[in-house]
C-alpha cells in the first residue's frame, strides 16, 4: 500500500518584523530613507514605535541585517500590486489552433492561412491540426501535402517548433512567430 504524502503548503518568503527580529544589532534605515547606522535592535524598535511604524527586516543575509522603519501593511500591499501588474504585463504567449481536413477547399484554406498570419503577427503560437475522417486516413500523404503547403505559405512569418507529425488520426504541427514579426 502506497503512503500518502501530506499536502504541501506553498512556499512563502517570511519577512521578520518588529519583535520577530532576533539579532542583537541591525543597520537601521529611517522612514525617510536616511541611514541611521548600526544600532541595537531594541533602539531601532523603540524608534519605529515612536513614529507609529514597524521595523521591517529588508536584507536578512547582510552582516548585520538591514532593517527599515516603514508601514508594513502598506509595504505588503504595494508588493502585491507590483507582482500582480508584472503578471498582467508578462508576455504570455497563447497557442491558437487551426483545424484542417485533407480535402479542404481553396477558399477555406486561404482563410485559415490568413488567420494564422494574423495570429503569428500578434506574437501567438499557432497549432495546426489536420483530422482524417472515415476513409481519408488511407491517404495520409494528402494531409501531409496540406500541412507542408501551410508551412510553405507561412515560412516568412513562422518557424516550425514541431514539424508536421502523425498522431493517431490526425497530423499536428506547431508554429512559432519569428523574432522580427512579434509586436
Amino acid at each position: 500500500m502506497a503512503m500518502r504524502r501530506p499536502p504541501q503548503r506553498p512556499q512563502q518568503s517570511f519577512t521578520r518584523i518588529n519583535h520577530r527580529i532576533r539579532v542583537p544589532e541591525v543597520r537601521c534605515i529611517d522612514a525617510d530613507g536616511e541611514q541611521v547606522g548600526i544600532v541595537s535592535t531594541r533602539d531601532a524598535l523603540a524608534r519605529a514605535e515612536r513614529q507609529g511604524l514597524d521595523l521591517v527586516e529588508v536584507s536578512p543575509t547582510a552582516k548585520p541585517p538591514v532593517c527599515r522603519i516603514m508601514d508594513y501593511g502598506k509595504f505588503k500591499y504595494d508588493q502585491e500590486k507590483k507582482s500582480k501588474s508584472q503578471k498582467k504585463h508578462a508576455a504570455a504567449t497563447k497557442v491558437k489552433e487551426l483545424k484542417f481536413h485533407a480535402n479542404v477547399d481553396t477558399h477555406d484554406y486561404e482563410t485559415k492561412v490568413r488567420h494564422a498570419r494574423d495570429f503569428l503577427e500578434s506574437g501567438n503560437r499557432v497549432k495546426c491540426s489536420l483530422f482524417f475522417r472515415g476513409r481519408e486516413g488511407a491517404h495520409q500523404e494528402l494531409g501531409f501535402e496540406v500541412m507542408n503547403r501551410v508551412l510553405e505559405d507561412l515560412k516568412d512569418l513562422a518557424n516550425p517548433e514541431q514539424p508536421p507529425r502523425l498522431m493517431g488520426r490526425s497530423i499536428i504541427m506547431l508554429l512559432t512567430p519569428r523574432p522580427s514579426t512579434k509586436k
